[in-house]
């Protein structure tokens, strides 16, 4: 006897089957013939042959005998179904007990084959249209009754093991066609899914391929009309050619092409177009192909820098350096350079000479005020209104990938709740970073190692350490009266008559006159206020001039009160009479430098110190300590700090004062009030003191020795440690003052006339 296992391929009716016979032959002990009895068992799960055990299969199996082979094909006809009683397995074969099962044939046959007639009927319209019905139509009007229907159409059934031993072990006939054909019709609703399925996305495709066709065939038609009018290119054409010109990063190309398709999708009508419209004019606008470095000639750099800015020997020294580094090592930037002075000194006016001395654009980025990190880093897309940060909107400004860029104020970034403006920054200036700096609204890398920053600053006090640390402070100390005539003259002045519309042969300004202008009508370091007066002489003389009034207008220094419609400006000037207890001392301002008058003034009370003129905690600390030196040198003289009050005063009132540098001036000041002796109001001082007698350093120098001449200071004690300093101070000031270093307060106080010198007193 044959045994043969099957899986799923089980005949459900008394009738003929295909089976595959390489299965047939791999399972039989002699190649499968015609005659042959086979025995097909159902396995109630899904094994590999040589796993299968007598508890794998159904009790109920079906008979059948062999009746053709046909190539790689058998024909079985089964012929009843079979109880198995027991199955033995020997290690080579099973030992199957069989028994016919019997069946209840309670159908009627015109019933049956009126069921066969429609199921085909069914069965062939379902077909009507598909490649499977063109290959069986013949087969199938060949089938007779419903048991080859069902036989030839069992291996399409979408139903179970279970489902078929269920329908194989039901007696009643009536019962197994109705089984049969309820599977029958749910497998054939299936296949009517899966057809309609099929050709929907069949269509689908095709409907796919027609547009994309169609859109090839317009879009051919486009060129072809773009080249005999450009004007009417449309945008989604724009960007594409402008990405494709652009040379982007293979990162920034993608995100490009990405917000392009959604353009494309979207169309003109979609409420986000403009947004994605916004991004790729932008990102394509952008200069993202490396500028080869440009050839640097050193002389033309420093002749550039003369003509532009008179003075600022040291600044344009540095700067030449820079650029000299720079033509050595083939690169485009180099150190962060942080100009810090007084307003109007030319730091900002600088970046532009160097952009000209290197041939680079120039841009200037203002950070005053900016609060928000997103000023920096950019707004991310997500939010409606976003918009890149001020750094790309810069490069994109100047047109370049190489520019040079301007950060104005950086002093007055202001830190909140809405982030630290500040920390952003470092990933700007941080050579080591800025090579992939990410805007957050381009949300791509965009490399800034070429871009030559410049800051500006009135302080560092202010700027975080941090940020502080990744750039070289250059100081711009204020300008002399010498140098304020010179731009004047050279510069400001020809640039005001131009703008006003005015020729050398229409306005006079002698030499007189801008020194009145000077000196009597601005104070400050810089010149910004010295450009206003002169730009308001030109339009005085442009009211005249066009009026008719005179055809030449000379302008005298005695007609500038009325030209300039304002009162001479009351600088302090040193005192006529010198009184003890008051000392003239020198500080700085924003504005350049001022002399600062100490008063001291002993009142009948029980030890009391008063401090007026809006002194700072560091400027009271400082009072302290003058006190406790001037008790410890004069102690004969305690007794004035006890039986009287202390009054100390630093006029201009209205003006906040603070900082160290004037502990010098008022341990003198009461030095002179307890020793009755005056000094000399043509001498002035400046330095930090300790509880030690020590005179030490302080800053702003530069500026405090020019507002000494401009007083008409004779003499200046100064400390010793800061006769370096002196190199950046104007040489007009050194000659006109006398500078000495002091080391110690009892040297001043020496100097002074208020302490005997050591020897005179031996």
């Amino acid at each position: 006897m044959i045994t043969i296992f099957t899986y799923n391929k089980l005949s459900l009716t008394d009738v003929s089957c295909y089976f595959q016979l390489e299965y047939l032959n791999s399972q039989s002990d002699k190649p499968v013939s015609v005659s042959d009895k086979v025995l097909f068992l159902m396995l109630k799960t899904d094994k590999k042959e040589g796993e299968i055990s007598p508890e794998d299969v159904y009790p109920i199996a079906t008979r059948g005998v062999v009746e053709k082979i046909d190539g790689e094909w058998a024909l079985v006809h089964t012929t009843s179904r079979v109880n198995l009683d027991s199955i033995q397995n020997d290690g080579e074969h099973f030992q199957v007990q069989l028994r016919t099962r019997p069946e209840i044939n309670d159908i009627d046959s015109e019933e049956q084959q009126q069921r066969f007639q429609k199921m085909r009927a069914d069965l062939l319209e379902t077909l009507e249209g598909t490649q499977w019905l063109m290959n069986a139509r013949s087969n199938i009007m060949q089938w007779h009754n419903l048991n080859e229907l069902i036989t030839f159409t069992s291996s399409l059934l979408q139903i179970s093991n279970e489902e078929k031993f269920t329908i194989l072990a039901e007696d009643s006939v009536s019962a197994r066609t109705e089984k049969m054909e309820k599977a029958f019709y749910e497998s054939l609703a299936l296949f009517k899914v899966n057809v309609e399925a099929q050709t929907a996305q069949q269509q689908s495709n095709e409907q796919i391929y027609r547009e994309q066709a169609i859109r090839r065939q317009i879009s051919f038609l486009q060129d072809e009309l773009d080249k005999l009018h450009p004007e009417n290119i449309t945008d989604i054409e724009k960007f594409e050619q402008k990405i494709r010109d652009s040379g982007m990063n293979d990162t920034a190309r993608a995100e490009a092409e990405k917000v392009l398709n959604r353009m494309k999708q979207e169309g003109k009508e979609g409420h986000e177009y403009g947004m994605l419209y916004d991004y790729l004019d932008f990102v394509t606008s952008l200069v993202w192909k490396k500028e080869p470095p440009a050839p640097i000639n050193l002389n033309t750099a420093r002749t550039i820098l003369d003509e532009d800015h008179f003075g600022l020997k040291k600044t344009k020294g540095r700067i030449l350096q820079q650029i000299a580094v720079m033509a050595l090592n083939k690169k485009q930037s180099g150190s962060i350079l942080l100009f810090v002075g007084a307003p109007g000194t030319g730091k900002t006016s600088i970046g532009q000479s160097i952009a000209r001395a290197l041939g680079r654009k120039y841009v200037r980025v203002s950070l005053g005020g900016v609060r928000d990190e997103a000023e920096i880093r950019g707004h991310r897309r997500t939010y409606i209104g976003a918009m890149p940060g001020r750094i790309m909107d810069g490069i994109r400004r100047s047109g370049a990938s190489n520019p040079v860029v301007v950060l104005d104020e950086v002093d007055k970034l202001v830190r909140d709740y809405g982030g630290d403006p500040s920390s952003a920054l470092l990933e700007v200036l941080d050579p080591e970073q800025n090579s992939t700096f990410t805007d957050h609204y381009m949300n791509v890398p965009y490399d800034l190692s070429d871009v030559l920053f410049v800051c500006t600053a009135n302080t560092t006090d202010t700027i975080p350490e941090p940020l502080l640390n990744r750039m070289e402070v250059i100081s711009f100390p204020g300008y002399s009266a010498l140098e304020k005539f010179q731009i004047a003259k050279k510069h400001l002045l020809p640039k005001a008559m131009e703008k006003a519309g005015i020729t050398e042969d229409n306005l006079v300004v002698g030499d007189d006159t801008l020194r009145a202008v000077i000196s009597d009508y601005t104070m400050e370091a810089g010149v910004r206020g010295l450009k206003s007066r002169l730009n308001t002489l030109c339009r005085a003389a442009a009211v005249k001039i066009v009026s008719g009034e005179e055809e030449t207008v000379a302008i005298k220094p005695e007609d500038l009160r009325s030209l300039l419609e304002t009162a001479p400006i009351r600088h302090d000037h040193i005192l006529e009479v010198k009184n003890p207890g008051i000392v003239t001392g020198l500080a700085w301002t924003q504005a350049g430098g001022e002399i600062l008058f100490i008063e001291t003034l002993f009142t009948k009370g029980n030890g009391r110190i008063t401090i007026t003129g809006q002194l700072g905690d560091v400027m009271k600390e400082s009072v302290q300590i003058a006190v406790s030196l001037v008790k410890s040198m004069f102690p004969d003289k305690a007794e004035l700090f006890e039986q009287n009050d202390l009054h100390i005063h630093v006029p201009a009132g209205a003006v906040p004062k603070d900082g160290p540098s004037a502990g010098i001036t008022l341990t003198t000041a009461l030095a002179s009030l307890v020793t009755g002796t005056a000094v000399s109001p043509e001498i002035a001082m400046t330095g930090e003191v300790s509880l030690r007698g020590m005179v030490m350093p302080i800053g702003g120098l530069p500026e405090k020795l020019m507002a000494a001449q401009r007083t008409g200071v004779q003499k200046v004690f100064i400390p010793e440690e800061n006769m370096d300093d002196l190199a950046e101070v104007a040489e007009e000031v050194r000659q006109a003052i006398q500078i000495i270093p002091m080391h110690r307060v009892s040297d001043v106080l020496e100097r002074a006339g208020i302490l005997q010198p050591v020897s005179a007193v031996a």
